[in-house]
């Protein structure tokens, strides 16, 4: 299996558009994870079948969030997705999170050419308000059973609050992997040589 977080970059997110890997189909109970140290996805539990996810949920390759793991992602679709595929993903905005006392931010998303809708989500207002809901109630409530009141979501906030988490989270890798800011730096580099002589 390929290591995600070596073949992917984030994605033109300043664009509005991420690459993002898929760990857990709607409507799973099991807790599947991408296992950065061994390149991997990993069942880490398996969660009573009253919380199954109620969208597809991943992360964003080279990126790490405030708790230290993949910056996450809420993936809506009208029907699952397979663990462990990658697409092309249309930022929708965000879903401000807190999991115990720490900032675990979801980013909401749907697929980049979505043929069978028309494209028609482009923000959070495009979702149906059921959908928020839902999502707004499991994760509020998902860990009851094991720890009441240890999660709670904060906010939903639009595109370009979404827009900030992710360059934040890019940011932090970047930081934690300072090859891969120099290896950019020169390409962005070469991108610029290559317009000005194009452009000269």
């Amino acid at each position: 299996m390929a290591d995600f977080n070596k073949v992917l970059t984030p994605g033109d997110y300043e664009k509005g558009e991420l690459n993002v890997v898929i760990e857990i189909p709607t409507g799973s109970n099991h807790k599947i994870e991408w296992d950065r140290e061994h390149a991997c996805f990993m069942l880490d539990r398996v969660e009573p079948m009253a919380f199954a996810k109620p969208c597809n949920y991943g992360f964003i390759p080279q990126t790490l969030d405030e708790d230290g793991d993949e910056l996450d992602v809420l993936m809506i679709t009208d029907q699952p997705l397979t663990t462990g595929i990658w697409m092309k993903a249309k930022i929708l905005g965000v879903m401000k999170f807190i999991d115990s006392d720490e900032v675990d931010d979801k980013i909401i998303c749907v697929p980049a050419d979505d043929r069978n809708n028309g494209d028609a989500y482009n923000s959070l207002e495009d979702l149906p308000a059921q959908t928020l809901k839902q999502i707004e109630y499991h994760f509020n409530h998902y860990k009851d059973l094991k720890k009441p009141g240890s999660t709670e979501v904060k906010a939903f906030e639009d595109v370009k609050s979404a827009k900030k988490v992710v360059a934040a989270a890019v940011e932090r890798y970047l930081d934690a992997h300072p090859e891969l800011r120099i290896k950019k730096g020169v390409e962005d580099t070469v991108e610029a040589v290559k317009k000005a002589i194009k452009e000269a």
